[in-house]
C-alpha cells in the first residue's frame, strides 16, 4: 500500500470563513459541509478539513506547491486582498518575497493565524 496523506483538520473560529478565505486565495472551491468540517480539496485529492474549535488556536503551517502561473493569480489576489506577506516564516522580512530553489515563495497568514506558504519549487530541489 503506497501510504498517502488524504486529509488534516485545520482548527478555526468560524469554519466556513476560514475555508472560503483558503479558498478564495488559491482559487479553490469549498466542498459541502461533511459533519463539523468544511472542506477545501487540493489538486492532489487532499483535503483541508475546516472544524470550529472553542479558544485559542495554535497556528499552524500549510505549504502549497503551486506552478509559476499559479504563484502569479494568488500573489496577485493576496495583494489585492491588502494580506501582509514575508519572505521568510519568522514574518522578519515583511512586502518581499523569496526565490529559494531558483523559485519564488510566500508567507502570509490566515485570520486564525495559520501560516500559510506559496512556493514554486520543493525546498531542497536546486536552482
Amino acid at each position: 500500500m503506497t501510504v498517502q496523506l488524504n486529509h488534516t483538520i485545520v482548527a478555526s473560529h468560524d469554519r466556513r470563513a476560514s475555508a472560503r478565505f483558503l479558498a478564495g486565495i488559491l482559487g479553490l472551491r469549498v466542498s459541502p459541509p461533511s459533519g463539523p468540517f468544511v472542506p477545501v480539496e487540493i489538486a492532489n485529492g487532499v483535503t483541508l478539513d475546516f472544524m470550529d474549535v472553542p479558544g485559542e488556536i495554535t497556528p499552524q503551517h500549510y505549504a502549497f506547491l503551486v506552478s509559476e502561473d499559479e504563484f502569479d493569480a494568488i500573489f496577485g489576489r493576496i495583494r489585492a486582498a491588502g494580506l501582509t506577506y514575508w519572505a521568510d516564516p519568522f514574518h522578519h522580512r515583511p512586502g518581499r518575497i523569496n526565490h529559494h530553489d531558483g523559485g519564488r515563495g510566500a508567507y502570509f497568514d490566515d485570520p486564525d493565524g495559520h501560516r500559510l506558504e506559496i512556493l514554486t519549487r520543493p525546498y531542497g530541489s536546486g536552482g
